[in-house]
Protein backbone atom coordinates (compact mmCIF):
# COMPACT_ATOMS: atom_id res chain seq x y z
CA UNK A 1 0.00 0.00 0.00
CA UNK A 2 2.93 2.33 0.63
CA UNK A 3 2.26 5.81 1.83
CA UNK A 4 -1.43 5.49 0.96
CA UNK A 5 -1.92 3.33 4.01
CA UNK A 6 -0.69 6.22 6.18
CA UNK A 7 -3.24 8.73 4.95
CA UNK A 8 -5.40 10.12 7.64
CA UNK A 9 -9.12 9.58 7.28
CA UNK A 10 -11.13 12.57 6.28
CA UNK A 11 -12.81 14.41 9.12
CA UNK A 12 -16.50 13.99 9.28
CA UNK A 13 -18.48 17.06 8.23
CA UNK A 14 -19.63 19.23 11.13
CA UNK A 15 -23.31 19.30 11.50
CA UNK A 16 -24.69 22.84 11.35
CA UNK A 17 -27.46 23.59 13.70
CA UNK A 18 -30.19 25.31 11.79
CA UNK A 19 -31.43 26.95 14.96
CA UNK A 20 -28.37 29.25 15.32
CA UNK A 21 -28.58 31.36 18.48
CA UNK A 22 -27.06 34.37 16.60
CA UNK A 23 -29.95 34.41 14.17
CA UNK A 24 -32.38 34.31 17.05
CA UNK A 25 -30.68 37.28 18.70
CA UNK A 26 -30.77 39.28 15.46
CA UNK A 27 -34.43 38.51 14.98
CA UNK A 28 -35.18 39.58 18.54
CA UNK A 29 -33.25 42.87 18.04
CA UNK A 30 -35.11 43.69 14.85
CA UNK A 31 -38.39 43.57 16.75
CA UNK A 32 -37.29 46.56 18.81
CA UNK A 33 -35.72 48.58 15.95
CA UNK A 34 -38.16 51.17 14.49
CA UNK A 35 -38.96 51.09 10.81
CA UNK A 36 -36.53 53.18 8.71
CA UNK A 37 -37.98 55.90 6.48
CA UNK A 38 -35.55 55.79 3.62
CA UNK A 39 -35.49 58.44 0.92
CA UNK A 40 -36.26 57.67 -2.69
CA UNK A 41 -32.60 56.98 -3.40
CA UNK A 42 -32.27 54.75 -0.36
CA UNK A 43 -30.09 57.20 1.62
CA UNK A 44 -30.56 57.68 5.33
CA UNK A 45 -32.29 60.87 6.52
CA UNK A 46 -30.14 64.01 6.64
CA UNK A 47 -30.15 64.45 10.42
CA UNK A 48 -31.45 62.82 13.59
CA UNK A 49 -35.21 62.61 13.55
CA UNK A 50 -37.21 62.58 16.76
CA UNK A 51 -39.30 59.46 17.12
CA UNK A 52 -42.01 58.71 19.64
CA UNK A 53 -41.16 55.00 19.56
CA UNK A 54 -38.94 53.16 21.98
CA UNK A 55 -35.83 54.87 23.33
CA UNK A 56 -32.28 54.13 22.22
CA UNK A 57 -31.77 51.72 25.08
CA UNK A 58 -34.74 49.70 23.91
CA UNK A 59 -33.44 49.73 20.34
CA UNK A 60 -30.24 48.13 21.54
CA UNK A 61 -32.17 45.17 22.89
CA UNK A 62 -32.14 46.16 26.55
CA UNK A 63 -35.05 45.58 28.84
CA UNK A 64 -36.54 48.96 29.85
CA UNK A 65 -37.41 47.56 33.25
CA UNK A 66 -33.81 46.55 33.90
CA UNK A 67 -32.38 50.00 32.88
CA UNK A 68 -31.22 51.88 36.01
CA UNK A 69 -33.15 55.11 36.65
CA UNK A 70 -31.39 58.50 36.88
CA UNK A 71 -31.85 58.53 40.63
CA UNK A 72 -33.04 56.10 43.32
CA UNK A 73 -36.81 56.55 43.56
CA UNK A 74 -38.70 56.24 46.83
CA UNK A 75 -41.34 53.98 45.32
CA UNK A 76 -41.84 51.84 42.24
CA UNK A 77 -44.55 54.16 40.96
CA UNK A 78 -42.18 57.12 40.84
CA UNK A 79 -39.65 55.04 38.94
CA UNK A 80 -42.15 54.16 36.25
CA UNK A 81 -43.21 57.77 35.93
CA UNK A 82 -39.63 58.95 35.44
CA UNK A 83 -38.97 56.31 32.81
CA UNK A 84 -42.11 57.24 30.93
CA UNK A 85 -41.14 60.91 31.00
CA UNK A 86 -37.72 60.16 29.54
CA UNK A 87 -39.25 58.04 26.82
CA UNK A 88 -41.58 60.83 25.70
CA UNK A 89 -39.51 63.59 24.05
CA UNK A 90 -40.85 67.08 24.30
CA UNK A 91 -41.52 69.34 21.35
CA UNK A 92 -38.49 71.46 22.16
CA UNK A 93 -36.20 68.44 22.04
CA UNK A 94 -37.60 67.40 18.68
CA UNK A 95 -36.95 70.88 17.27
CA UNK A 96 -33.42 70.91 18.64
CA UNK A 97 -32.52 67.66 16.92
CA UNK A 98 -33.70 68.83 13.53
CA UNK A 99 -31.02 70.48 11.37
CA UNK A 100 -31.38 74.25 11.09
CA UNK A 101 -31.77 75.63 7.59
CA UNK A 102 -29.86 78.80 8.53
CA UNK A 103 -26.68 76.85 9.28
CA UNK A 104 -26.55 75.31 5.81
CA UNK A 105 -24.53 77.25 3.27
CA UNK A 106 -25.49 77.58 -0.37
CA UNK A 107 -22.73 75.20 -1.48
CA UNK A 108 -23.31 72.65 1.29
CA UNK A 109 -25.52 69.65 0.70
CA UNK A 110 -28.04 68.73 3.39
CA UNK A 111 -26.75 66.11 5.75
CA UNK A 112 -23.06 66.64 4.87
CA UNK A 113 -21.56 67.25 8.27
CA UNK A 114 -17.92 67.17 7.12
CA UNK A 115 -15.80 70.35 7.00
CA UNK A 116 -14.47 71.19 3.58
CA UNK A 117 -10.87 72.14 2.85
CA UNK A 118 -11.88 75.67 1.88
CA UNK A 119 -13.56 76.09 5.28
CA UNK A 120 -10.50 74.86 7.16
CA UNK A 121 -7.71 76.64 5.27
CA UNK A 122 -8.76 79.53 3.09
CA UNK A 123 -10.74 81.76 5.49
CA UNK A 124 -8.22 81.43 8.31
CA UNK A 125 -5.21 82.07 6.08
CA UNK A 126 -6.78 84.96 4.22
CA UNK A 127 -7.93 86.57 7.45
CA UNK A 128 -4.39 86.31 8.78
CA UNK A 129 -2.93 87.89 5.65
CA UNK A 130 -5.53 90.64 5.65
CA UNK A 131 -4.69 91.48 9.25
CA UNK A 132 -0.99 91.74 8.38
CA UNK A 133 -1.73 93.96 5.39
CA UNK A 134 -3.96 96.18 7.50
CA UNK A 135 -1.30 96.44 10.19
CA UNK A 136 1.28 97.44 7.59
CA UNK A 137 -1.01 100.16 6.27
CA UNK A 138 -1.70 101.51 9.73
CA UNK A 139 2.02 101.85 10.53
CA UNK A 140 3.68 104.02 7.87
CA UNK A 141 7.46 103.79 7.85
CA UNK A 142 9.87 106.55 6.91
CA UNK A 143 12.19 105.51 4.13
CA UNK A 144 15.47 107.28 3.48
CA UNK A 145 16.51 108.28 -0.02
CA UNK A 146 19.48 106.06 -0.87
CA UNK A 147 21.96 107.55 -3.36
CA UNK A 148 24.82 105.47 -4.74
CA UNK A 149 27.85 107.16 -6.29
CA UNK A 150 29.18 104.78 -8.91
CA UNK A 151 31.67 104.64 -11.74
CA UNK A 152 34.00 101.72 -12.39
CA UNK A 153 36.66 104.19 -13.51
CA UNK A 154 38.81 105.20 -10.55
CA UNK A 155 39.99 108.71 -9.73
CA UNK A 156 36.80 110.51 -10.79
CA UNK A 157 36.06 112.11 -7.37
CA UNK A 158 33.46 109.59 -6.17
CA UNK A 159 34.63 109.76 -2.56
CA UNK A 160 34.99 113.55 -2.63
CA UNK A 161 31.49 113.93 -4.07
CA UNK A 162 29.93 111.47 -1.62
CA UNK A 163 31.34 113.20 1.46
CA UNK A 164 30.87 116.83 0.45
CA UNK A 165 27.38 116.38 -0.96
CA UNK A 166 26.36 114.57 2.24
CA UNK A 167 27.72 117.42 4.37
CA UNK A 168 25.87 119.91 2.14
CA UNK A 169 22.64 117.97 2.81
CA UNK A 170 23.37 118.13 6.54
CA UNK A 171 23.86 121.90 6.30
CA UNK A 172 20.34 122.10 4.88
CA UNK A 173 18.98 120.35 7.97
CA UNK A 174 18.72 116.78 6.71
CA UNK A 175 19.79 113.66 8.62
CA UNK A 176 22.51 112.00 6.54
CA UNK A 177 24.38 108.69 6.70
CA UNK A 178 27.45 107.93 4.61
CA UNK A 179 28.33 104.31 3.81
CA UNK A 180 31.94 103.58 2.86
CA UNK A 181 31.72 100.52 0.63
CA UNK A 182 35.23 100.96 -0.82
CA UNK A 183 37.88 98.59 0.62
CA UNK A 184 40.43 101.43 0.34
CA UNK A 185 38.50 103.24 3.08
CA UNK A 186 39.12 106.70 1.65
CA UNK A 187 35.76 108.04 2.85
CA UNK A 188 36.47 106.73 6.35
CA UNK A 189 39.91 108.32 6.29
CA UNK A 190 38.48 111.63 5.05
CA UNK A 191 36.63 111.91 8.37
CA UNK A 192 39.77 111.39 10.45
CA UNK A 193 39.22 107.64 11.11
CA UNK A 194 42.03 105.19 10.44
CA UNK A 195 40.49 102.25 8.53
CA UNK A 196 43.30 99.96 9.74
CA UNK A 197 42.38 100.48 13.39
CA UNK A 198 38.59 100.05 13.33
CA UNK A 199 37.43 96.94 15.17
CA UNK A 200 34.13 96.57 13.32
CA UNK A 201 33.40 97.58 9.75
CA UNK A 202 31.05 96.95 6.86
CA UNK A 203 32.75 93.57 6.40
CA UNK A 204 31.07 92.37 9.60
CA UNK A 205 27.73 93.71 8.39
CA UNK A 206 27.88 92.09 4.97
CA UNK A 207 29.50 88.79 5.92
CA UNK A 208 28.56 88.21 9.58
CA UNK A 209 25.14 89.95 9.53
CA UNK A 210 26.13 92.44 12.24
CA UNK A 211 23.57 95.28 12.71
CA UNK A 212 24.61 98.38 10.76
CA UNK A 213 24.08 100.61 13.79
CA UNK A 214 27.06 98.99 15.55
CA UNK A 215 29.59 100.30 13.01
CA UNK A 216 28.25 103.86 12.60
CA UNK A 217 30.62 106.56 13.85
CA UNK A 218 29.51 110.17 14.36
CA UNK A 219 31.66 112.84 12.77
CA UNK A 220 30.48 115.74 10.58
CA UNK A 221 27.88 113.26 9.43
CA UNK A 222 27.24 109.68 10.54
CA UNK A 223 29.47 107.26 8.69
CA UNK A 224 29.42 103.46 8.40
CA UNK A 225 33.14 102.79 8.36
CA UNK A 226 35.14 100.52 6.06
CA UNK A 227 38.31 98.52 6.51
CA UNK A 228 40.72 96.62 4.29
CA UNK A 229 38.77 93.46 5.16
CA UNK A 230 36.17 94.56 2.62
CA UNK A 231 38.57 93.39 -0.08
CA UNK A 232 37.68 89.81 0.86
CA UNK A 233 33.98 90.44 1.36
CA UNK A 234 33.01 89.48 -2.19
CA UNK A 235 34.59 86.04 -1.84
CA UNK A 236 33.09 85.53 1.63
CA UNK A 237 29.64 86.53 0.37
CA UNK A 238 29.75 84.32 -2.71
CA UNK A 239 28.05 81.41 -0.93
CA UNK A 240 25.33 83.46 0.74
CA UNK A 241 21.77 83.22 -0.53
CA UNK A 242 20.48 86.62 -1.61
CA UNK A 243 23.97 88.09 -1.40
CA UNK A 244 23.03 90.97 -3.73
CA UNK A 245 20.51 92.25 -1.17
CA UNK A 246 22.70 92.08 1.94
CA UNK A 247 23.31 95.84 2.12
CA UNK A 248 19.66 96.57 1.35
CA UNK A 249 18.55 94.49 4.34
CA UNK A 250 21.11 96.13 6.60
CA UNK A 251 19.96 99.63 5.62
CA UNK A 252 16.32 98.83 6.43
CA UNK A 253 17.22 98.69 10.12
CA UNK A 254 18.26 102.37 10.13
CA UNK A 255 16.07 103.68 7.29
CA UNK A 256 13.82 105.58 9.68
CA UNK A 257 16.75 107.42 11.32
CA UNK A 258 17.94 109.25 8.20
CA UNK A 259 16.65 111.31 5.32
CA UNK A 260 19.53 110.53 2.95
CA UNK A 261 21.99 107.65 2.71
CA UNK A 262 25.03 108.25 0.48
CA UNK A 263 27.01 105.18 -0.59
CA UNK A 264 30.59 105.41 -1.84
CA UNK A 265 31.30 102.43 -4.11
CA UNK A 266 34.60 100.84 -5.19
CA UNK A 267 35.97 101.46 -8.69
CA UNK A 268 34.55 98.24 -10.12
CA UNK A 269 31.26 96.60 -11.03
CA UNK A 270 31.68 93.70 -8.62
CA UNK A 271 29.40 92.37 -5.89
CA UNK A 272 29.93 95.37 -3.60
CA UNK A 273 28.81 97.81 -6.29
CA UNK A 274 25.86 95.56 -7.16
CA UNK A 275 24.84 95.62 -3.49
CA UNK A 276 24.93 99.41 -3.56
CA UNK A 277 22.88 99.66 -6.75
CA UNK A 278 20.35 97.14 -5.43
CA UNK A 279 19.86 99.13 -2.24
CA UNK A 280 19.75 102.54 -3.95
CA UNK A 281 16.87 104.62 -5.25
CA UNK A 282 19.12 106.92 -7.26
CA UNK A 283 22.58 106.80 -8.82
CA UNK A 284 24.87 109.77 -9.30
CA UNK A 285 27.70 109.15 -11.75
CA UNK A 286 30.76 111.36 -11.27
CA UNK A 287 32.58 111.63 -14.57
CA UNK A 288 35.96 113.19 -15.09
CA UNK A 289 35.89 115.32 -18.16
CA UNK A 290 38.16 112.99 -20.12
CA UNK A 291 37.53 110.39 -22.80
CA UNK A 292 38.42 107.29 -20.76
CA UNK A 293 36.19 108.31 -17.88
CA UNK A 294 33.19 108.84 -20.13
CA UNK A 295 33.74 105.48 -21.80
CA UNK A 296 32.88 103.74 -18.53
CA UNK A 297 29.36 105.19 -18.68
CA UNK A 298 28.31 102.62 -21.27
CA UNK A 299 29.35 99.70 -19.08
CA UNK A 300 27.65 101.24 -16.06
CA UNK A 301 24.43 101.67 -18.03
CA UNK A 302 24.48 97.99 -19.04
CA UNK A 303 25.02 96.90 -15.43
CA UNK A 304 22.27 99.21 -14.22
CA UNK A 305 19.87 97.82 -16.82
CA UNK A 306 20.49 94.26 -15.61
CA UNK A 307 19.90 95.32 -12.02
CA UNK A 308 16.63 97.00 -13.00
CA UNK A 309 15.47 93.81 -14.71
CA UNK A 310 16.47 91.36 -11.98
CA UNK A 311 17.02 93.05 -8.61
CA UNK A 312 15.83 96.64 -8.29
CA UNK A 313 13.35 97.95 -10.87
CA UNK A 314 13.06 101.33 -9.09
CA UNK A 315 16.69 102.42 -9.31
CA UNK A 316 17.45 105.18 -11.80
CA UNK A 317 20.25 107.54 -12.72
CA UNK A 318 19.72 110.83 -10.90
CA UNK A 319 22.35 112.58 -12.92
CA UNK A 320 25.83 112.63 -14.43
CA UNK A 321 28.20 114.99 -12.65
CA UNK A 322 31.19 116.46 -14.53
CA UNK A 323 34.10 116.59 -12.09
CA UNK A 324 37.71 117.80 -12.08
CA UNK A 325 36.80 120.19 -14.84
CA UNK A 326 39.55 122.37 -16.23
CA UNK A 327 37.87 124.95 -18.43
CA UNK A 328 41.22 126.09 -19.79
CA UNK A 329 41.56 122.98 -21.98
CA UNK A 330 39.71 122.36 -25.20
CA UNK A 331 39.47 118.63 -24.40
CA UNK A 332 37.43 119.33 -21.26
CA UNK A 333 35.03 121.56 -23.18
CA UNK A 334 34.60 118.90 -25.85
CA UNK A 335 33.93 116.26 -23.19
CA UNK A 336 31.14 118.38 -21.71
CA UNK A 337 29.61 118.78 -25.17
CA UNK A 338 29.72 115.02 -25.77
CA UNK A 339 28.01 114.37 -22.43
CA UNK A 340 25.23 116.85 -23.11
CA UNK A 341 24.67 115.56 -26.65
CA UNK A 342 24.37 111.93 -25.52
CA UNK A 343 22.65 112.28 -22.13
CA UNK A 344 20.85 115.61 -22.35
CA UNK A 345 19.06 116.57 -19.13
CA UNK A 346 20.78 113.78 -17.16
CA UNK A 347 23.91 115.96 -17.02
CA UNK A 348 23.86 118.21 -13.94
CA UNK A 349 24.10 121.93 -14.53
CA UNK A 350 26.54 122.08 -11.62
CA UNK A 351 30.22 121.64 -12.44
CA UNK A 352 32.92 120.52 -10.03
CA UNK A 353 36.08 122.32 -11.12
CA UNK A 354 39.58 121.46 -10.07
CA UNK A 355 40.66 122.98 -6.75
CA UNK A 356 43.55 122.33 -4.41
CA UNK A 357 41.14 122.43 -1.45
CA UNK A 358 39.82 118.99 -2.40
CA UNK A 359 43.29 117.53 -1.79
CA UNK A 360 43.94 119.51 1.40
CA UNK A 361 40.69 118.79 3.26
CA UNK A 362 41.19 115.00 3.75
CA UNK A 363 44.55 115.70 5.38
CA UNK A 364 42.64 117.53 8.14
CA UNK A 365 40.06 114.74 8.32
CA UNK A 366 37.16 116.94 7.22
CA UNK A 367 35.06 117.90 4.25
CA UNK A 368 35.77 120.93 2.07
CA UNK A 369 32.70 122.63 3.52
CA UNK A 370 34.24 122.50 7.01
CA UNK A 371 37.86 122.95 5.97
CA UNK A 372 37.19 126.14 4.01
CA UNK A 373 33.50 126.98 4.20
CA UNK A 374 33.74 130.13 2.07
CA UNK A 375 35.82 128.67 -0.74
CA UNK A 376 34.64 128.15 -4.29
CA UNK A 377 35.15 124.40 -3.84
CA UNK A 378 32.62 124.34 -1.00
CA UNK A 379 30.12 126.34 -3.03
CA UNK A 380 30.34 123.85 -5.91
CA UNK A 381 28.78 121.16 -3.71
CA UNK A 382 26.27 123.51 -2.13
CA UNK A 383 24.97 124.28 -5.62
CA UNK A 384 24.91 120.57 -6.43
CA UNK A 385 22.93 119.87 -3.25
CA UNK A 386 20.33 122.47 -4.22
CA UNK A 387 19.98 120.87 -7.64
CA UNK A 388 19.61 117.35 -6.26
CA UNK A 389 17.08 118.47 -3.65
CA UNK A 390 15.11 120.37 -6.30
CA UNK A 391 15.01 117.28 -8.53
CA UNK A 392 13.86 115.16 -5.61
CA UNK A 393 11.00 117.50 -4.70
CA UNK A 394 9.74 117.90 -8.26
Amino acid sequence: MGFLSRRKPKAAPVAIDENNPIEEDLARMEEFVPDRHDDDDGAAPAGPVADTGPSSSQAAGEDPESAPPAGEPDSPDESSEEVSLEMEPSEGAAVATEPSEEVLEDDDEPGDGRMKAVDLIAPTRLDFLNEKAAAAEEQPTDTAQVIAFANQKGGVAKTTTTLNLAVAFAESGYRVLCVDLDPQGNLTMSQGIDPDKVEKSLYDVLVNDMPLAEIIVKREIDIAVASIDLAGAEIAMSTKIGRERTLEKALKEVAGDYDYVCIDTPPSLGLLTINALTAANKVIVPVQCEYLSMRGLVQLQNTLRMIQENLNPNVRIEGILPTMLDTRTIHAKEAIEILEENFGDLVFRSRIRKAIKFAEAPVKGSSVLKYDSDSSAANYYRELAKEVLANGSS
